[in-house]
């Protein structure tokens, strides 16, 4: 008898969580190319629209006379990996918001009549908070490079651009699926803002100089270093870029002028464990709070670490391996006063009436500093601009903070990626722009001239 009650609890239990998992996991449920009621919404309702946050159609279904529907992207490769494609399986917001896209909460009265007419109802419109001008602007500055802008806001976590070159026309997808399939390199399909993994080079050294504050929270400010173009440890030798001397460098000009040397002369006194530690915080080796697709950046350091591999990751080389949309995060998080905003594509999903049927609200993704170390990181980052590696974003009508980065990727010590990453108005952040550009060379000379036309587009300079 016992067994048999033991049976029953068990089945019943096992319903209650199916239920519980289906109801909590509807969209998931759905999504699955495997349920076959992904299927009849499909053949059931149009497929929504998708909108900037402008209200621009960056995506929608066209039917012909014949009743073939076709999905259609005005704006062709402009927002590729950000808006993605709906055919060959999903990508983009195409993918993220397939549930509502393909779902229908028209009014019943106008459903009645699509019915009586033999036509499908029409799906929910998603709105993105994608900005059509900010995107063009980035898009056209990276050019024919290779690499990838993410433009946010550092108070919402609004993603208001996304660009990863190379690109494609998603309404080519079905004709050159083979031929994108084949190319194995430039990965055309991969989005490089959230997916490309990059070795940060000198824009890491936000990371290293925030960890060295919090080892040395009250005398960080009495460091001093006198840099002759190399720093030798053992066998080991670090170079400053093109082998510059600084000379005599405080804590706060070896950030702005980003000396290598200086740098690797800090990262060997960190506590490594604490380091690790730090790393963890800042999101490394683990999940983003993001709802789209993304790879994990990766870096461990622990007391096992080597000098040489602490060295190394004090510059921004070595293993670590990081995304443009990580390093745009971390770069909010000093821009918002230590917290991390998540970062979010849509704004809301109104059916064919425009009546809301999704609000998405900016959430908190945690804190990943203190509101002094963003601080004190915040005037680092100006001094990059004022004096440093940054000085092309100086003398504006905006002020602007940030970093640069020249991320060696080979054995040739001339290629690097070009990096910038910062936010202005740097008293008062609105907008904060990560910038990579593949095997550019200085990231003050190619990254931070994008940087600033972004910049001078979002506030109508």
């Amino acid at each position: 008898m016992f067994v048999t009650y033991l049976s029953v609890a068990v089945f019943l239990g096992m319903m209650g969580y199916t239920c519980h998992y289906a109801v909590t996991h509807r969209q998931e449920m759905i999504n699955n190319s495997y349920n076959g009621r992904q299927e009849l919404f499909i053949a059931q309702n149009t497929r929504g629209k998708i909108y900037a946050s402008g209200g621009q159609v960056l995506a929608e279904t066209q039917t012909d006379e014949k009743g073939k529907e076709t999905r259609v992207y005005p704006y062709e490769n402009l927002f590729a990996h950000a808006v993605g494609y709906a055919s060959k399986g999903r990508f983009g917001i195409e993918a993220q918001s397939n549930y509502y896209l393909i779902n229908s909460n028209a009014r019943l009265s106008d459903k009645v009549e699509d019915e009586i007419a033999g036509e499908k109802y029409p799906g929910d419109n998603v709105f993105s908070t994608l900005d059509v001008g900010v995107q063009e602007v980035a898009y056209q500055s990276l050019g024919i490079y290779k690499g990838a802008v993410i433009v946010t806001e550092p108070r919402t976590g609004r993603v208001i651009a996304m660009v990863s070159k190379p690109d494609f026309d998603p309404n080519q997808i079905d004709e050159i699926w083979d031929e994108l399939l084949a190319d194995k390199e430039s990965s055309v399909l991969l989005n490089r803002a959230t997916q490309g993994l990059y070795p940060p080079g000198s824009t890491f050294k936000i990371i290293t100089a925030l960890e060295y504050i919090r080892e040395n929270p009250d005398t960080y400010g009495q460091y001093s270093y006198q840099c002759s173009g190399r720093f030798t440890h053992g066998e080991d030798v670090i170079n400053c870029y093109h082998g510059t001397v600084h000379g005599s460098v405080d804590f706060t000009k070896s950030f702005a002028k980003s000396c290598n040397s200086s740098f690797a002369n800090i990262g060997l006194q960190l506590d490594r464990t604490r380091f690790g530690d730090t790393l963890d915080s800042l999101l490394f080796n683990g999940k983003l709070p993001v709802s789209f697709a993304y790879n994990q950046s990766s870096l461990v350091i622990d007391r096992n670490t080597s000098d040489s591999d602490v060295m190394q990751a004090a510059i921004g080389q070595g293993t670590i391996q990081i995304t443009p949309l990580h390093m745009n995060m971390i770069t909010c998080a000093v821009a918002n006063g230590g917290i991390l905003m998540k970062p979010y594509l849509v704004d809301c999903v109104k059916n064919a009436e425009g009546t809301v049927v999704k609000q998405f609200e900016p959430a908190t993704g945690g804190r990943l500093m203190s509101e002094e170390e963003a601080q004190i990181l915040n005037g680092l980052m100006q001094e990059v601009v004022r004096s440093g590696t940054g000085t092309k974003l100086s003398g504006l009508t905006y002020t602007a903070a940030g970093k640069t980065g020249s991320a060696e990727y080979n054995n040739v010590k001339e290629d690097s990626h070009a990096w910038f990453t910062g936010f202005a108005p740097a008293e008062d952040p609105e907008l904060c722009v990560t910038v990579i550009i593949e095997g550019a060379g200085s990231g003050g000379d190619y990254a931070v001239p994008i940087a600033r036309r972004i910049f001078d587009e979002y506030f109508g300079v």
